[in-house]
């Protein structure tokens, strides 16, 4: 009994030790991730918005016209003093679990390009949508996600007809598809300050 007694405090101080080790830690790098993830935002909406001045965080301001999908952030891209468009994060389901991309959306009506940011979709199959040297036209070296830059926002998004879809991975790639077409629907409808058409609307 004593032995068992023992052993449990040892493991208690263990658990304990290791607990404030761990705080240490996540406060020690807290502002490090945290800075390396605003590097990482900045970095993908220049991409997006090679022209933009900057960026300013409008979310909960743009409406979500997507079932199952969510908006996790906005952000309106000035240039010169005018709008050049905006950026939306979006999140919903695919194959292998959530999947979360960003699509900018120009104040002319198109998409200026999409980043997918996360996902758990099976690697050499969905995980290609995310690649950037997996190409859905080989020709013009065009990704999956590269395709929907320039798009106009009244298209379909439907794959297959209007979208090209990665190989053995329908899920995916509709998935994708599904978050592009609500981002763009949300933010064109921020843009001209209508409100967005419901999901399956056509334009």
């Amino acid at each position: 009994m004593k032995n068992m007694l023992k052993l449990g405090l040892v493991l208690a101080l263990y658990a304990s030790v290791a607990c404030v080790g761990l705080a240490l830690v996540y406060t020690a790098t807290e502002d490090r991730i945290a800075g390396h993830a605003q590097r990482n935002l900045e970095a993908a909406l220049a991409e997006l918005f090679p022209g933009g001045g900057g960026f300013e965080d409008i979310s909960g301001t743009i409406e979500n016209p997507g079932a199952g999908i969510t908006f996790d952030a906005a952000y309106r891209i000035p240039r010169e003093g005018a709008l050049l468009g905006v950026a939306i994060q979006a999140t919903g389901s695919s194959y292998g679990g959530p999947i979360t991309v960003l699509a900018g959306i120009s104040s002319g009506g198109a998409v200026a390009g999409v980043k997918i940011l996360a996902h758990q979709d099976t690697p050499g199959l969905g995980a290609n949508a995310a690649s950037p040297s997996y190409f859905v036209d080989k020709g013009t070296k065009t990704t999956f996600y590269g395709q929907f830059a320039g798009k106009p926002v009244s298209d379909p998004f439907e794959v297959k007809k209007d979208v090209q879809a990665v190989t053995a991975s329908t899920v995916t790639s509709r998935a994708v598809a599904a978050l592009v077409q609500a981002a763009a629907q949300g933010g064109s409808a921020w843009i001209s300050g209508t409100p967005a058409p419901p999901e399956g609307t056509k334009q």
